[in-house]
């Protein structure tokens, strides 16, 4: 089993903010881990940390040199799981359909840039972010790829200029989800995907182990459910074209042939652990969702 990594509880400035959602500022203790909890919109149900940490204070938790290590460490589990999320996503179809167009993708988040380098196996042209200079380092100098050390929004990456842009267990460590989205959508072009993998709040093991599970952790600003994520991406212009959970019990919690049995039912019905949406932008003559809420 995967250790799912978290830099430790510590004392930060804080300050407690409206609902990325909703705007709403009527929340519910919902989690108590160790150090920290999570709430409750009670409007619209997103769970989050909150009070929230400052922006430079998120952003230190991920510039030590301990990450390269982990992601190295695990990298072939990682680059598995990562291949089999394609799959799930409706990829292989999608890259189908694209016909000569020019196949250019970007990871955000994306660690040594494993996953990346398979894509530039099949032809696209592969770009990657990652937020861990040591990792963006290696994925540049090990692998060739071009790769910004920065957060996203500092890449001053073009607009328009993506046909798929894949985000693994990214967004629910973002200070401002609904600003990834946003700047996601600008740089995708129409007809373009957003491939999001992340916890499922809503899944048999957040319900089954509430505080102790193992994505509620003090990284995890967010837990999303399929439910807020879609209507956050739908208020961002995006539509959810397919949705994918998996895992029922994390391995060594059950003889294998429970887990397999759950893990197949998790799928099936949607109460997996971790989930998977692929989305869609729309020609920009379709009409978007409603407006969001005013703060």
């Amino acid at each position: 089993m995967i250790k799912t990594w978290s830099t430790p509880v510590v004392e930060e400035g804080r300050r407690e903010e409206a609902c990325e959602l909703c705007g709403g500022r009527d929340f519910s203790a919902h989690l108590r881990c160790e150090g920290f909890q999570y709430v409750r919109c009670n409007r619209c149900s997103l769970v989050q940390i909150n009070p929230q940490p400052c922006e430079d204070a998120v952003r230190r938790r991920y510039c030590g040199e301990d990450y390269l290590e982990y992601e190295l460490a695990n990298e072939e589990a990682f680059l598995t799981l990562g291949l089999l999320a394609l799959r799930d996503a409706g990829f292989y179809q999608f890259e189908r359909g694209l016909g000569g167009a020019e196949r250019r993708v970007l990871d955000v988040g994306c660690a040594t840039g494993a996953l990346l380098s398979k894509l530039r196996e099949r032809g696209w042209r592969a770009e990657g972010v990652e937020i861990n200079r040591k990792q963006a380092d290696y994925a540049r100098r090990v692998r060739g790829l071009p790769v910004y050390g920065c957060p996203l929004e500092d890449a001053a990456l073009p607009a328009g200029a993506y046909l798929l842009i894949t985000a693994s267990h990214l967004i629910e460590h973002l200070r401002r989800p609904r600003a990834f989205l946003a700047e996601a959508r600008r740089l995708l072009a129409p007809g373009g995907r957003l491939f999001l993998t992340t916890p499922n709040i809503d899944g048999f093991q957040a319900r089954l182990f509430a505080g102790r599970w193992r994505s509620a952790i003090f990284d995890h600003l967010y837990l999303f459910s399929v439910k807020t994520l879609t209507r956050l991406l739908a208020e961002e212009g995006f539509r959810v074209e397919r949705s994918v959970t998996w895992g029922g019990l994390a391995a060594g919690l059950a003889p294998r042939p429970v887990k397999a049995a759950l893990d197949g039912l998790a799928k099936r019905f949607g109460f997996g652990d971790v989930m998977l949406l692929s989305c869609l932008l729309p020609a920009r003559e379709t009409p978007l969702a409603e407006p969001r809420s005013k703060r």
